[in-house]
């Protein structure tokens, strides 16, 4: 590829995540409107769709802590991974 059809490669790119983006926003729009039409109730039927809205309580360490109190413990469980990261600016 020329360094003309990258460019017009990442233009192409970034019209997509554009639209994705604003797909997103407006899903979550709506996804906001069905929550306050739900109010506190955690299940709604409507026509063929079954929707829920349900608390979920989890349980997370919490590792900032655990490196302030235990650096030790901490750095003993403490797995290094190496990534890429695709970015364009």
């Amino acid at each position: 590829m020329s360094i003309f059809e990258i460019t017009a490669t990442i233009t192409e790119m970034q019209e997509y995540i554009r639209i994705a983006e604003e797909a997103q926003a407006a899903a979550e729009a709506l996804k906001d409107q069905i929550k306050s039409y739900m109010g506190d109730s955690e299940l709604l039927t409507a026509g063929p769709y079954k929707v829920s809205w349900k608390p979920v309580t989890t349980s997370r360490i919490d590792t900032t802590a655990i490196k302030k109190d235990h650096p030790e413990i901490a750095a003993q469980y403490t797995k290094i991974t190496t990534t890429r990261r695709f970015t364009v600016q």
